[in-house]
């Protein structure tokens, strides 16, 4: 591969979104304009300084479309495209770079692309008739915090992919930079512009979730970025030009020369702060709200894959910090939090009566997993780590964009009010309760194989890793049993209310997600050597 084509695969994931952002907002600046606003009974009636009221929709009329809400799916293409591009090159040929350096390509690089691309397909997909299903459920009736209606405010749809399309790419951004400051400006840039749309329906729960996100997630990479800072000060006391002393790849290769107690204290503060965004113990209480209150779609994404995203950053400053004091370290920092977020989350799953706030809950739980699958550190774990974070962002985006169609269906997030679902939406309810199963670890989903290969690696690691696995697996008994017995609760019985109409296309993207779920629970394929490979390049 040339070094154009290479440049060119590594800024598209990140360029394109920003491009496609560009184009909705220009097409919601064009909205916004007073003559674009104006029909023409409205541009007469204005014309003569009177007043028209409300124009009624006409009988049989079908109702208003959004053809540009389908634009979104652009950019999950090219992401996947050049994820797929980049995977095939960088297991033949090695790590690929642009720029001098600041864009790096390895494996593990490629493997978060097809991750990231595949869930924005998915919440991309379906984010059209979530839209939609607001209107026509009556949710856009409801009051916000300024006295504005939603419904007063529908061309802010425009907005909202704007929104999304900069969030997918500065998920992009932080995956595909080896420079680990551009890593945290893209991780809070994410921070930003998820708190708009957490916030994005203007309710006031919706508003003080994202108040609450933006503290507690601003705190958490404040102490990333004081992290950073140390790690920048021991690579420059180690004689690292300033150029470089950020680079992810010199770093790894003179961590031996870095300061063992700044780096220790950086590494621990790194570790907290994107462990902040990756739902993980103690700066994890945003979540639950945030996710409970952001549109579907968004949901899909910070949970399948936001989270993950921020945990990537934590692989790659484990590599620099096993070098530079040893593998006993992060082992220990990693299981503690691993285990007391686990812990946690069992518990509050058992207490939980809204199912938006149990799937965040099962998010925490299944980012522990994957922290405990670090800290164990064999090529086993982390594969199974790896192989973990897809599946659970395939399954969790799932589960979170049938539950927006749930809640369009029965006007309520409260676990104890939704019954018969399968009775009243047979497909949507299937959906959700194969994305639950998935989530359980049931075969041939993939997080079935990749807990296994955590519980096998785990109890191969010697006697304190050993039982620390053994008490993870009882509190994942503790999840399972919370999850079966709530969504259970939610799918069977009668039906009431007349039955729902299914939308082929608020199913084809879900019905997808699971498909490439269970395809990944029967067989890698030709992604074994690229997952083995990314297992390496983090220190397998």
């Amino acid at each position: 591969m040339s070094p154009v084509e290479t440049a060119l695969l590594l800024t598209a994931p990140a360029a394109v979104p920003l491009l496609v952002a560009g184009v909705y907002a220009l097409t919601a600046l064009r909205s916004r304009s007073p003559a674009a606003a104006l029909t023409a009974p409205r541009r007469q009636a204005a014309a003569q300084g009177s007043v028209l009221v409300a124009e009624a929709p006409e009988p049989g009329k079908a109702p208003q479309r959004y053809p540009m809400d389908w634009a979104g799916l652009v950019s999950p293409a090219v992401i996947l495209t050049c994820g797929s591009l980049l995977a095939a090159d960088v297991v033949d040929d090695g790590p690929r770079t642009a720029y001098s350096g600041l864009l790096r390509a390895d494996a593990l690089t490629a493997w978060m692309l097809l991750v990231v691309g595949a869930v924005a397909l998915i919440a991309c997909g379906f984010a059209p008739v979530y839209l939609r299903g607001e209107r026509d459920s009556g949710r856009d009736d409801e009051r916000t915090v300024t006295g504005v209606s939603p419904l007063e405010r529908s061309r802010e749809r425009g907005s909202y992919h704007v929104l999304v399309q900069a969030f997918l790419g500065a998920m992009c951004l932080a995956v595909v930079t080896a420079n680990l400051g551009v890593l945290w400006i893209a991780v809070e840039a994410t921070t930003i512009v998820t708190a708009f749309l957490v916030g994005h329906r203007h309710t006031r729960t919706s508003v003080e979730a994202a108040w609450k996100y933006v503290v507690i997630c601003s705190a958490g990479i404040a102490l990333a970025f004081l992290g950073t800072v140390l790690i920048y000060y021991a690579a420059r006391q180690a004689g690292i030009t300033e150029a470089w002393a950020l680079d992810w790849p010199t770093l790894v290769a003179h961590a031996d020369r870095l300061d063992p107690a700044v780096t220790r204290l950086g590494i621990t503060l790194i570790v907290l702060g994107f462990g902040a965004k990756a739902g993980l113990i103690p700066l994890h209480a945003w979540l639950p709200d945030a996710h409970s209150q952001a549109p579907a779609p968004v949901s899909a994404l910070m949970s399948g894959v936001l989270l993950s995203v921020a945990f990537t950053a934590i692989l790659r400053y484990r590599v620099i910090a096993d070098a530079a004091l040893g593998p006993d370290f992060t082992r220990v920092l990693l299981a503690g939090i691993a285990l007391l977020t686990l812990a946690l989350a069992a518990g509050l799953l058992l207490a939980q009566r809204d199912y938006k706030r149990m799937l965040a809950y099962s998010s925490m739980e299944h980012m522990s997993l994957i922290a405990l699958a670090t800290a164990i550190g064999s090529t086993l774990a982390l594969s199974a780590a790896l192989l973990h974070i897809a599946g659970h962002g395939l399954a969790k985006s799932v589960a979170f964009c049938a539950s927006g169609r749930i809640l369009h269906l029965t006007g309520t997030a409260k676990i104890g009010r939704v019954r018969g679902l399968l009775a009243r939406a047979p497909a949507t309810a299937g959906l959700f309760g194969l994305a639950v199963v998935a989530l359980m670890a049931f075969p041939p989903f993939s997080l079935f194989a990749s807990e296994l290969g955590i519980a096998r690696a785990g109890f191969a690691a010697g006697t304190a890793l050993a039982c620390i696995t053994a008490a993870a697996l009882l509190l994942v008994l503790v999840a399972f049993a919370a999850l079966a017995a709530r969504t259970a609760r939610m799918l069977l019985g009668p039906g009431s209310g007349s039955p729902a109409e299914e939308r082929p296309t608020a199913v084809w993207p879900l019905g997808l997600g699971l498909a490439a779920c269970a395809a990944l629970g029967v067989s890698t394929g030709p992604l074994t050597g690229l997952l083995h490979a990314a297992a390496q390049a983090i220190g397998g």
